[in-house]
């Protein structure tokens, strides 16, 4: 009854001028969300209501508390299952005006707008700061690979990349001159995995041709990040099977791809894939192989 009565502060509590921030963080981090009385001073916790909230999915004008504070209370409590043991407040900070929240071990789940209300009792009450702060979750994806082309009346190239967030941008590029092929020639599938992370497979169809340099290009907009795949080289009989990792240099047909690791040879992929990773995927201007 106690607690039903102090959601209902939440509701009709005297309004304080609302305060809103934007946080990024990336996936498995920890990371602080800020809330702190801007006048300063200190405060007793046994003067103090304090709730960090979220909203429902589905159910508007409904909210899910992640951890709150009420006085007399020797430690935060939580409502929502999904941050027991991930979601805190620090006594100390909570004395000296600052009710942030600490999150651990971020999920894309937990991208979304949390609420911060402090109450004061001996105001009869009354709401002293309100926060919102939205939290925007990110995760790279790996490093595009692209394994074909398959030997049919036209090439057919398949692109792969996973675990990243949020959900990305696919470019296919012809890499003679840098422009994007057109979008009709792929076919892309985005997919949530099991840790909530997007999965990407691209496929890519193109006329056969005696000269073929093409790219996959993944983009994060959020990270400002750009993943470019190599070119896949050229070979006979069965499609390649695709793994995890950077891709190779191009290889010219008909040359066997060399495994043995050369220091220069290193240095030279890690430098063009840090320039990629700066840069934009092109954009605007489509180029289609003939």
């Amino acid at each position: 009854m106690r607690l039903r009565r102090l959601f209902l502060l939440l509701l009709c509590g005297l309004r304080a001028e609302i305060q809103e921030q934007d946080v990024r963080a990336m996936v498995g981090s920890d990371v602080r969300l800020g809330c702190t009385y801007p006048e300063g001073g200190s405060f007793d916790l046994n003067d103090l209501f304090v709730y960090w909230q979220i909203p429902v999915p589905g159910k508007p004008n409904t909210n899910s508390v992640v951890t709150y504070h009420l006085p007399e209370n020797s430690s935060a409590g939580h409502s929502d299952s999904h941050y027991r043991d991930r979601a805190w407040l620090s006594p100390d900070r909570m004395r000296q005006g600052d009710f942030s929240l600490q999150l651990r071990n971020v999920t894309p789940q937990d991208e979304q707008k949390f609420n911060c209300l402090v109450f004061r009792k001996s105001l009869e009450l009354k709401k002293i700061l309100e926060v919102v702060v939205t939290l925007h979750v990110a995760a790279n994806y790996s490093m595009p690979v692209v394994s074909g082309p398959s030997q049919d009346e036209e090439l057919t190239f398949t692109c792969k990349s996973v675990n990243g967030y949020p959900r990305p941008n696919v470019y296919w590029i012809n890499k003679t001159d840098n422009s994007l092929l057109d979008e009709a020639l792929q076919n892309s599938t985005v997919s949530l995995n099991a840790r909530g992370l997007y999965d990407v497979v691209s496929v890519l169809r193109v006329r056969r041709s005696p000269s073929v340099n093409v790219g996959c290009c993944i983009e994060n907009v959020l990270l400002h990040q750009n993943l470019t795949s190599g070119q896949p080289e050229m070979f006979a009989g069965d499609k390649r099977s695709v793994t995890d990792g950077p891709a190779h240099d191009t290889l010219e047909a008909g040359n066997k791809p060399v495994f043995s690791v050369l220091g220069v040879l290193v240095v030279a992929v890690a430098v063009a894939a840090g320039w990629l990773c700066r840069h934009r995927c092109p954009h605007r201007s489509h180029a289609e192989l003939v």
